[in-house]
């Protein structure tokens, strides 16, 4: 039996297994749901055996799912490594880049595209901007050719350099009772209700040892995962927040917000540029490393 399978066949139902769910596969891959169920179907149907069952609403690999998820990572490694090898040929104009970034990149990370794109004009980029969580699962998959990201985690070996600063501050209402005093005590903090990013969230880990090592306990007040609806909620007055400076920009520069004059503040983080330790870079790729490094901080 020849079999005719295509790398986007691969993709999909490597997305599948690792999801085990349709939806979270399409979500994945910015495909619909009838789509991805397609793919699986004609692969399915080429090796003439179910690869996944559903019992109730869960879905499972079936033994012939747990065998094409061994074989097909080999197949996808070495159709990436064929790709890598064309693509150094054609050059770097020539190339492909596969980029996740944290949430929180997003708001300088169109500049740096942007002037990367201007330099080398052919390169196709793929973006995929998206919570901490699920940056760190994709970077321990190894499918972004590039993160850009917070603090990197401990628990991937992975090849991380530092190419911009990252100031953490304490943005208010105008209107607040802190915002024009100065030189404000951080133990005053413990009076104050903060809105806060969700648990895993860097900015939220950065904030808590920050308080823990002074002895502050704010009150907690409404989680949200998005740093736009955190400016929106600190705006009307629902209370503090600590964001990276560079998503509150535009706000304080209009006078929406203000940032507070707080001992210990701003904390300087940075930003990294990683990938999985042991990858073989595209040309592509290995320009796309140098020129953030080179060019970030710049941004």
């Amino acid at each position: 039996m020849t079999l005719h399978i295509t790398m986007r066949q691969l993709q999909v139902f490597g997305a599948v297994a690792r999801h085990l769910s349709f939806t979270r596969a399409a979500e994945e891959l910015h495909l619909t749901q009838p789509a991805v169920s397609m793919q699986v179907k004609q692969l399915e149907a080429m090796i003439e055996l179910p690869l996944f069952e559903q019992m109730g609403k869960k879905v499972h690999l079936t033994e012939a799912g747990h065998a094409m998820v061994k074989h097909s990572a080999t197949m996808m490694a070495h159709l990436e490594a064929i790709e890598r090898d064309v693509n150094s040929l054609k050059g770097v104009d020539g190339g492909q880049l596969k980029i996740c970034i944290a949430s929180t990149v997003n708001y300088f990370a169109t500049r740096l595209l942007s002037a990367f794109c201007d330099k080398y004009k052919k390169v196709k980029i793929s973006l995929d901007v998206i919570n901490r969580e699920e940056l760190i699962r994709r970077l321990e998959e190894n499918l972004p050719d590039m993160v850009l990201m917070g603090q990197p985690p401990d628990e991937l070996d992975v090849e991380a350099t530092a190419f911009k600063e990252n100031p953490l501050i304490i943005i208010a209402n105008p209107q607040h009772p802190l915002a024009k005093k100065k030189k404000i005590p951080i133990t005053e903090l413990s009076e104050q209700t903060f809105v806060m990013r969700e648990p895993g969230s860097g900015t939220r880990s950065a904030m808590m040892r920050q308080f823990d090592q002074y002895g502050v306990k704010p009150k907690p007040g409404i989680q949200l995962s998005s740093n736009e609806t955190i400016k929106q909620s600190v705006e009307a007055g629902l209370g503090l927040a600590v964001v990276s400076t560079h998503t509150v920009e535009l706000e304080l520069k209009a006078g929406r917000l203000v940032s507070l004059d707080v001992e210990h503040f701003p904390i300087i983080r940075q930003w990294y540029i990683c990938y999985r330790r042991g990858k073989q870079l595209s040309a592509t790729a290995q320009a796309f490393l140098d020129f953030v490094i080179e060019e970030g901080k710049n941004v």
